[in-house]
């Protein structure tokens, strides 16, 4: 319960943080702006396809009489577009962390420089930073993508598929929503991905807590737009107590010359 509430913390302190420093809030926007605009249109479309969708997968049901198909497709409609909207979530997540590459290094630098203490990150380009973030994202995104098919499945369970599975599936979301906010202060530190989730799942419940509300906030296309600085604040923050100072390490993986001591409560 501590790391739960400490992680619902780091939201607020990053949100703190950016309406502090209004400029790097406003810098902030744009590449959420851009994203929240593509995904609506994704999601005006897929809003209008889902019953089309639910009468092809359930061609069994067509002979059912009243009401019993009109219950199963509702429920796989409302299955289907729950899932998207929580699959939208996350990538928007991470394609607006993609389009908004320099901007939100930069967001996060700044973070870490008002905090002191602000380690350099590896000598890359532009383009490469972008390629390696692609890759990170879709390795992530993969995985999220299996459990949103497994609680899709068990959401046709009687009672516990409409109540406790949705509930499982959100603090879910948020800790894959929260290993992606990280991603920026962790690529600077030369992290790869797959110590990342390692990391983050010694302390799950201050993924959990940081990115659980985040989830359920995203899910108003607006809010995401204007809480996404902030996010990135919080999470460039929760990084940072997460890690100590970088040590040497030669056998980085993805070229980095450096990677952080672990925290004290890390295990691998």
């Amino acid at each position: 319960m501590r790391d739960l509430a400490a992680g619902v913390g780091y939201l607020g302190k990053g949100q703190r943080w950016v309406a502090q420093h209004g400029r790097w809030w406003g810098f902030g926007l744009i590449p959420a702006l851009i994203a929240l605009v593509l995904y609506a249109a994704v999601l005006t479309v897929f809003a209008f396809w889902t019953d089309d969708i639910a009468a092809w997968a359930t061609p069994f049901a067509d002979d059912w009489g009243s009401p019993w198909q009109g219950l199963l497709r509702g429920i796989f409609v409302a299955l289907l577009f729950g899932g998207g909207l929580l699959l939208a979530v996350l990538t928007f997540t991470a394609v607006t962390l993609l389009i908004g590459d320099p901007f939100y290094e930069s967001l996060s630098e700044k973070v870490e420089q008002s905090e002191g203490d602000c380690p350099d990150g590896p000598d890359r380009s532009l383009w490469a930073e972008i390629w390696i973030a692609l890759k990170d994202s879709v390795y992530v995104l993969l995985r999220a993508a299996a459990f949103g098919l497994l609680f899709f499945l068990l959401g046709f369970l009687p009672v516990i598929g409409q109540t406790v599975i949705p509930a499982i599936g959100f603090c879910v979301s948020g800790f894959f929503l929260a290993v992606e906010l990280t991603s920026v202060a962790m690529q600077r530190r030369g992290i790869p991905v797959r110590e990342r989730l390692r990391l983050l799942r010694t302390r799950k419940g201050l993924a959990v807590g940081f990115g659980t509300p985040l989830v359920l906030l995203f899910l108003v296309p607006f809010i995401a737009v204007v809480l996404m600085p902030g996010a990135v604040a919080g999470a460039t923050l929760l990084v940072r107590d997460l890690m100590e100072e970088p040590v040497p390490n030669s056998g980085t993986a993805g070229g980095a010359g450096e990677v952080p001591a672990p925290h004290p409560g890390f295990t691998a």
